[in-house]
């Protein structure tokens, strides 16, 4: 019984330290990638303002208004990727720097039309506007949309707020230490607890050995002389 006692006192430790590392695992995989991807895209927009920062020709956008919907709206977000002013062709969506902004907001719309005099140039329109932009000359491009992940926008908007940064950043690591003291804990207090088991077996073994010396000795006494 005490063996199978014990059997089971390690599978559960092994199964506990299982869990563990792939929760860890897990954590590595999806906070590293997020963590190089970001500081990437932080240094190049530092290095380079007058552009929008890429990761491998790539970027997301949050969307914070309504004029691509019902295809994209207010609160998604996509991802762009980067090409050449000559790919661009009529029906695209595509995300430049607004001309009538001097650059300092990026807008995703639909070309409408490519212009060629005088350089290359877009006509762009969002789905539910009405009119036209404000041509877009090439230099402007910032990237030809790929996809798009619904409302994950509001959620990247609401993770650069402090409630944001506390609960999915703050938080999680509190858990995780706490799951790791606890955890350590728990692999302390059982490890003295298999002390004690050993250390209570061995004084069983050398007791009964102490008996069994005893009663051979007492026969070896009781025992008539050759």
């Amino acid at each position: 019984m005490k063996k199978d006692s014990g059997s089971t006192k390690e599978r559960q430790k092994t199964r506990g330290g299982k869990l563990g590392t792939v929760f860890g695992t897990i954590l590595c995989i999806i906070l590293i990638p997020i963590l190089i991807v970001n500081v990437t895209m932080i240094i190049k927009g530092v290095a380079h303002s007058e552009k929008y920062p890429t990761f491998l020709g790539y970027a997301p956008m949050i969307v914070l208004t309504d004029s691509m919907y019902p295809s994209i709206k207010s609160g998604d977000l996509i991802i762009i990727k980067t090409v050449d002013p000559e790919e661009v062709q009529v029906g695209d969506v595509i995300s430049f720097f607004d001309p009538d902004s001097y650059g300092t907001s990026v807008v995703t719309h639909r070309v409408m039309q490519i212009n060629t005099e005088n350089g290359l140039s877009f006509i762009t329109k969002g789905d539910a506007n009405n009119a036209e932009d404000t041509p877009v000359p090439a230099a402007n491009l910032v990237g030809r949309y790929l996809t798009v992940i619904r409302g994950a926008g509001s959620v990247a908007m609401f993770l650069q707020t402090t409630p944001g940064l506390v609960v999915c950043v703050a938080l999680p690591m509190v858990l995780l230490i706490a799951y790791e003291l606890i955890r350590r804990r728990k692999y302390s207090r059982s490890k003295e607890e298999d002390t004690k088991a050993l250390l209570a077996e061995l004084e069983a073994l050398r007791a009964r050995q102490a008996e069994a010396d005893a009663k051979e000795a007492k026969a070896q006494s009781d025992s008539p002389e050759a």
